[in-house]
């Protein structure tokens, strides 16, 4: 459905992505992570049509979509991660606000607001004020928006952020909906045990670049694959701890009270050899297995510290803005 090829994005000397390449099929939920300052926001932009790549080209349904803001306006809906909302009007006039841009009038649009504010759990504060809503309850409204126009692709960015407990089940709980329903979803987060637990996908940038996309149990596996190795025994150490210090795929060897854990680069059937050998060493094996570790220790292990990883967002905003303005000058 969506495919990006080599985009550049430069701001001033901020690189905000270098040669950038990543692929969303239909009816994903695909989650987009990485540490704030790795370009997630800005890929998102290009996506929604509001600021234009240095180079690099966007496919959207076998179409060049940079060279047709119709296409991106009419199949696309973009949620940024700060939105903004009018205060002062009341849960139904926004909505009204925004269906009548959208060409929705009359008994059309009293309907499609209703369906709307019922998808995301909001038809009870239609009288509210929006400025008396929760965090959570104000973006429920802002996606209720972003899918006025009915798009094919949803590109959410950080929708969860801020959020507690309650309102993120909520909000999984909508997208999933969706997904179901037919809709394809880019979702955002620098939290990848979150997205873990909603996407169907995953692909992580830093520092502008992708470093890695696939299933969420590819993912897993290739974090699997990196974790040592935990080896129990009941007896025979020495003889495990010379097997292993001779192995050329062994290393970062660590032994203590009856158990070993080591690195180990190998394949499965690399594994199964290795602990052919420790038995006919004389080992005796209780357990041999790799350290289940966590997706957020992979994330780590892959991203790097970028030029603007410690900086809040509102922070990387000013910016980002301050070096296009310096630019435009």
């Amino acid at each position: 459905m969506l495919e990006l090829k080599n985009l550049v994005k430069s701001y001033r000397k901020i690189l905000a992505l270098d040669h950038f390449s990543m692929s969303v099929e239909q009816g994903q939920l695909f989650g987009f992570v990485g540490p704030n300052g790795a370009g997630k926001t800005t890929t998102m932009k290009i996506i929604a049509g509001l600021i234009s790549p240095d180079s690099g080209s966007m496919i959207f349904n076998g179409e060049d979509a940079l060279k047709s803001s119709n296409l991106r306006k009419q199949k696309i809906g973009y949620m940024p991660d700060f939105f903004g909302v009018y205060d002062n009007l009341k849960v139904s006039e926004y909505m009204e606000f925004y269906l009548d841009i959208y060409g929705y009038y009359g008994k059309g649009a009293e309907k499609k607001g209703q369906e709307l504010l019922d998808l995301v759990g909001l038809s009870t504060k239609r009288e509210m004020f929006v400025d008396h809503l929760s965090r959570g309850m104000k973006q429920r409204l802002c996606l209720a928006r972003t899918l006025i126009h009915d798009p094919e692709l949803l590109v959410l960015d950080e929708p969860a952020s801020g959020m507690g407990p309650h309102s993120r089940r909520e909000m999984k709980e909508i997208l999933r909906q969706l997904c179901g329903e037919g809709k394809t979803i880019l979702i955002s987060s620098h939290i990848l045990n979150e997205l873990a637990e909603l996407c169907t996908n995953i692909g992580i940038i830093d520092s502008g670049t992708l470093i890695m996309q696939g299933s969420i149990e590819e993912i897993k596996q290739q974090q699997k694959a990196a974790n040592p190795i935990q080896l129990q025994l009941t007896q025979g150490t020495e003889e495990a701890l010379k097997v292993l210090k001779e192995h050329p795929l062994a290393s970062n060897i660590a032994s203590k009270a009856g158990s070993i854990n080591f690195s180990f680069s190998g394949e499965k059937e690399e594994e199964a050899q290795l602990l052919t050998a420790l038995i006919y060493a004389g080992a005796k094996i209780s357990s041999f297995k790799r350290d289940e570790g966590s997706l957020e220790a992979l994330f780590l292990r892959l991203t790097k510290n970028s030029e603007l990883e410690d900086l809040e967002p509102e922070e990387l905003e000013s910016k980002v803005e301050y070096e296009v303005l310096k630019s435009s000058l």
